[in-house]
C-alpha cells in the first residue's frame, strides 16, 4: 500500500515537467534565431566577430559531415587504390623519373684498382698468413673499399591546430629534418685504414611535428683517415667483379692471357652548361621522387585529391619548387673524377650530402584549400662506393727483389722491427721506419715495401705493384741489391762487357746478375715513377763470397748514370753509418 501511493505521487510530480519541455525547446530555438538574425543584420555590431567565428566553425562541421558521407559512400563503391610505394627506390623505379637538368654524358672510366689483386690481398690480410696479430704491421691496411650512404630527409607533418572551442583549426604541420651527411677528415694520429668498417650510413632526418615544429636533423657521419689517403669513386664492386669475370672468360676463349690488369666501365659525368666537353665530376644518382610527386595523404587517398581542381593547380606550383630543389641537388651531387687527395691534415670534407626535409601541410594553406590534409615526403639520400688508398708520406722508399735484405737493412738503420726470414715475400705489408741523423739534425722516414719480381706490372705476379703507391710521394728511392754470388754465366757476360768500356752493356734483366736485378727493378717501376727522384743503390750481404766482384759491376753501372752506390752488411751492421749518411743526403735532410 505504501509503495503504490509513493509511485502515484512521483508520477504526478513528473507530469508538469514533461509538459513544459516542448515549449522550452521552441522558445530556445526562436531566441537563437532572433539573436542570429540580429548579428547578421548588424555586421559592425559587438557580435560580428563572434558570429564570424561561429560561421567558420559551422563550415568546418559541414565539411566533416561531407567527409563522413563520402566515406560512407565509398564503402559501397570500391575504387581501385593507387599504388603505395614503401620506399623511394620503388617510387623511382615506377617510371616517374624526370630527366637531368644539367648536361650529362657517358665516358669510359678506368677502374682505379685491380679486381684480382684486391681479392687476393683481402684473402691474405683476413687471416690466411702467419703474421703476429700483436705486431704493428699485422694491423696495417693501405687499401679499402667502403660503402657510404647519407640520410634521407624527414617527412612533413599533417596536423591542425586544436583548442577547447575549436575542433579543427588552421594547419600547423612542421617540415621534416635534413638527413645526415657523410664527411671524411685526414688526421695525423691515424696510420692505417684497418679501423674502418665496410659500411657507413648517416642518420635519417626526423619527421615534422605539430605546432609548426620542424623535425630534428639526422646525425652526420665522420670518417677519420690517415694523412696521405686518396679517396676515389668506384662503381658497385659486385657489378665490377661480374664484368671482370666475363671479360676474363672472353680473353681465355680467344687464347689471350687470362690476367686482366685494367677494366674500363661506363659512367655518367656532369658537364659544364656552356662547355659540354668539360666534365665536372662523376654524377651521384639520388633516387628521389619525380617533380610534383612524393605526397603523403591523410584521411583521403591520392585518387580523391587528383580529382579536385584545387589540388591539381597546387601540384603544378609544387612541381616548380621540386624542380628547383632537384637542380640544386644536381649542382652538388657529383664527385671529382681524379679523386680527392688528403695529403695534409685539415677540416672535414663533405662526401655525400643528406636529403632535404619534406614540407608540412602549413605550406599548402591557401584561400581555396582551408584544410590541407597532405604533406611532402623527404628527399632521398645518396649512396656510393669509394676506394680509400693510403700513400705513406715517407722521405725514402726501399725497393728491391724478394729476399734482398730490405727488412734487415731497415732494422739496422732504424728502430722499426719488420719481419725478416730466409724465404721470399717475407714482407707482406709496408713498414715505415724513422732514422735519426744525430742531435740537432733532422730525422727522416723510410718505407719498406714487399719485393718486386719480373712480370709484376704486366702479369700481376708476386705481390704486384700495388705497394708502389707508398714510394710515389717520396723524394728519393733506395734500390736494395743483394751482392751474393749469382749465376756464373750471367756474371761472366757482365764482366766481359765491363772489360770493354766501348761495348754496349747487354740487357741482363732477369739473368741473375746484380746489374740485371737493378735493371729489372727500373723496368718494373717505369719512367713515370722514376722521374724527379733521387736514387741511392745499396748493395747488401757484402760479407758473402763473390760480393766484391758483384759490387764492382754494380758500381760501374751506377757511375754511368750518376747514382751513388755503397756496400754494407746489415746483419752485422757493417758500414751502416755510411749508409745512413747517404740516405740523409738522398732524402734532402743532411
Amino acid at each position: 500500500m505504501v509503495f503504490s501511493i509513493r509511485r502515484t505521487l512521483i508520477r504526478q510530480a513528473r507530469t508538469p515537467i514533461r509538459s513544459c519541455i516542448p515549449p522550452l525547446r521552441a522558445f530556445t530555438a526562436s531566441a537563437l534565431r532572433s539573436r542570429q538574425h540580429h548579428r547578421e543584420f548588424d555586421e559592425n555590431g559587438p557580435y560580428a566577430r563572434q558570429h564570424r567565428l561561429e560561421k567558420e566553425h559551422e563550415e568546418a562541421l559541414a565539411e566533416e559531415d561531407a567527409e563522413e558521407f563520402d566515406e560512407f559512400e565509398n564503402e559501397f563503391h570500391e575504387e581501385p587504390e593507387p599504388p603505395v610505394y614503401e620506399t623511394l627506390e620503388q617510387l623511382s623505379n615506377s617510371g616517374r623519373v624526370d630527366p637531368p637538368l644539367l648536361p650529362v654524358r657517358p665516358i669510359h672510366y678506368k677502374l682505379p684498382y685491380n679486381v684480382d689483386s684486391y681479392r687476393q690481398r683481402q684473402r691474405v690480410w683476413e687471416g690466411n698468413d702467419d703474421t703476429d696479430p700483436s705486431s704493428s704491421t699485422a694491423l696495417f691496411t693501405d687499401i679499402k673499399i667502403i660503402r657510404l650512404g647519407s640520410g634521407k630527409g624527414g617527412d612533413g607533418k599533417v596536423s591542425f591546430f586544436r583548442d577547447s572551442g575549436r575542433s579543427r583549426g588552421p594547419p600547423d604541420g612542421g617540415d621534416g629534418g635534413y638527413g645526415g651527411s657523410v664527411y671524411i677528415q685526414a688526421v695525423a694520429d691515424e696510420t692505417s685504414l684497418h679501423k674502418l668498417r665496410y659500411h657507413y650510413r648517416a642518420e635519417d632526418g626526423r619527421p615534422g611535428a605539430m605546432a609548426s615544429l620542424n623535425g630534428r636533423a639526422g646525425k652526420d657521419t665522420l670518417l677519420q683517415v690517415p694523412v696521405g689517403t686518396v679517396v676515389k669513386w668506384i662503381p658497385d664492386p659486385k657489378e665490377s667483379f661480374a664484368e671482370w669475370k666475363e671479360k676474363k672468360l672472353e680473353r681465355t676463349a680467344e687464347g689471350q692471357s687470362a690476367n686482366l690488369r685494367e677494366l674500363d666501365v661506363r659512367v655518367d659525368v656532369v658537364t659544364d652548361e656552356f662547355d659540354r666537353d668539360m666534365p665536372l665530376g662523376i654524377k651521384l644518382p639520388r633516387n628521389s621522387y619525380a617533380d610534383g610527386e612524393g605526397w603523403i595523404f591523410r584521411d583521403k587517398n591520392e585518387t580523391y585529391h587528383t580529382e579536385r581542381d584545387y589540388f591539381n593547380e597546387l601540384r603544378d606550383r609544387v612541381r616548380g619548387h621540386d624542380r628547383g630543389l632537384r637542380r640544386q641537388e644536381e649542382n652538388e651531387d657529383y664527385f671529382p673524377i681524379e679523386g680527392v687527395d688528403l695529403s695534409r691534415p685539415g677540416p672535414p670534407l663533405l662526401l655525400l650530402r643528406g636529403g632535404r626535409g619534406g614540407l608540412g601541410n602549413t605550406h599548402f594553406h591557401t584561400q581555396l584549400i582551408r584544410n590541407p590534409r597532405f604533406s611532402k615526403r623527404g628527399r632521398a639520400g645518396l649512396e656510393a662506393y669509394f676506394l680509400l688508398e693510403l700513400k705513406l708520406l715517407a722521405d725514402l722508399g726501399l725497393v728491391g727483389l724478394p729476399n734482398a735484405g730490405k727488412s734487415t737493412l731497415l732494422r739496422a738503420v732504424s728502430r722499426a722491427r719488420p719481419r725478416v726470414g730466409h724465404w721470399e715475400f717475407t714482407t707482406l705489408r709496408p713498414t715505415v721506419g724513422t732514422i735519426s741523423l744525430g742531435l740537432a739534425r733532422p730525422s727522416f722516414t723510410v718505407a719498406d715495401i714487399p719485393g718486386i719480381i719480373r712480370g709484376a706490372r704486366a702479369e700481376n705476379k708476386g705481390m704486384g705493384l700495388d705497394f708502389l703507391r707508398h714510394v710515389e710521394r717520396s723524394g728519393g728511392l733506395v734500390f736494395v741489391i743483394s751482392l751474393e754470388q749469382k749465376d756464373a754465366a750471367a756474371a761472366a757476360a757482365a764482366v766481359d762487357a765491363e772489360i770493354d768500356p766501348n761495348a754496349e752493356l747487354p740487357s741482363t734483366a732477369g739473368t741473375g746478375s746484380v746489374v740485371g736485378d737493378l735493371e729489372l727493378l727500373i723496368e718494373e717501376l717505369g719512367p713515370k715513377r722514376m722521374s724527379d727522384k733521387r736514387v741511392l743503390v745499396v748493395g747488401t750481404k757484402a760479407d758473402l763470397p763473390g760480393a766484391e766482384d758483384n759490387f764492382r759491376l754494380l758500381k760501374a753501372y751506377c757511375d754511368e748514370r750518376g747514382w751513388t752506390c755503397i756496400p754494407c752488411c746489415a746483419q752485422r751492421k757493417e758500414n751502416v753509418e755510411s749508409v745512413i749518411e747517404l740516405m740523409g743526403h738522398t732524402a734532402g735532410k743532411a
